[in-house]
């Protein structure tokens, strides 16, 4: 990745920090290539849950995602894909599903560059939580997986184990990410002026606008005219990028004294 300077992060960090430090990180095109419902509705094709149809759906979806990124009509294809995946189905069997899925595609689809990054904050001693509209069972067993803190998704009511086909909250998607890490920052006593976002969409300048080190990856055109206009760092997808972002990690964002708290 190439990166351009910006935000107060530039500045040589100061000493440890005696409280957590929180790294936000989105999914869908920031830590993985594409779109991770996707993969979950072929997990669901593989298991009889859903018509071929539905699968060509997904597919339709996840090229127009690659091709000119998230957008309101995406979240609200997404938002909708994924109520109808899981309606009558156990929360076990979505559980299978986003295992499936990730062993399957997924983790062949992860960007180097971005798991690096979060790695290196957890090096640092930071939490590292991904925030992402995908389904929360799906968002968790990509943190599980890569040793990471925690992640927060879409939730999906279900009665008795059984998802009824209805959110549970909103959709996790643009001031709402704001929202919840604002709010899990003030629970696990961080300063918001010493975390760290990354995203690739215009959906998530509240969050990115939220924390005092923002980081803008791959970035859709609206997001990477923001950025620019405010001097923002943009990190993309090139073959040198991923020693200049982790020296940047590792010589401004601020480590945390482990023996005060652990994530």
């Amino acid at each position: 990745m190439s990166t351009t300077p910006g935000s107060a992060a530039d500045q040589p960090s100061a000493g440890p920090s005696p409280t957590p430090i929180l790294a936000f990180f989105d999914i869908d095109n920031t830590l993985m290539r594409g779109a991770s419902i996707f993969h979950i509705g072929t997990a669901a094709w593989r298991e009889g849950f859903i018509r071929l149809r539905d699968v060509l759906g997904f597919v339709w979806a996840q090229a127009r995602f690659i091709a000119v990124g998230e957008n309101t009509q995406h979240q609200l294809t997404v938002r909708e894909r994924a109520l109808a995946l899981v309606a009558g189905r156990t929360e076990s069997e979505l559980s299978r599903l986003a295992i499936d899925s990730y062993e399957r595609s997924i983790h062949q689809r992860l960007i180097p560059e971005t798991v690096a990054l979060a790695r290196e904050h957890r090096a640092k001693g930071h939490e590292v939580w991904l925030l992402s509209a995908t389904p929360e069972a799906m968002a968790s067993v990509m943190a599980e997986r890569l040793g990471l803190t925690g992640a927060i998704g879409t939730r999906i009511r279900s009665i008795g184990g059984v998802f009824t086909g209805e959110l549970d909250g909103h959709v996790m998607h643009g001031a709402r990410k704001a929202e919840v890490a604002e709010r899990l920052a003030a629970e696990r006593g961080a300063r918001l002026a010493d975390c760290w976002a990354y995203s690739d969409s215009r959906n998530d300048i509240p969050l990115l606008a939220l924390v005092g080190n923002r980081v803008v990856v791959n970035p859709d055109s609206a997001l990477s005219r923001h950025a620019h206009a405010h001097a923002w760092p943009v990190l993309t997808a090139r073959v040198a990028s991923i020693r200049a972002a982790r020296k940047r990690i590792r010589r401004e964002a601020r480590a945390v004294i482990r023996s005060e708290r652990k994530p």
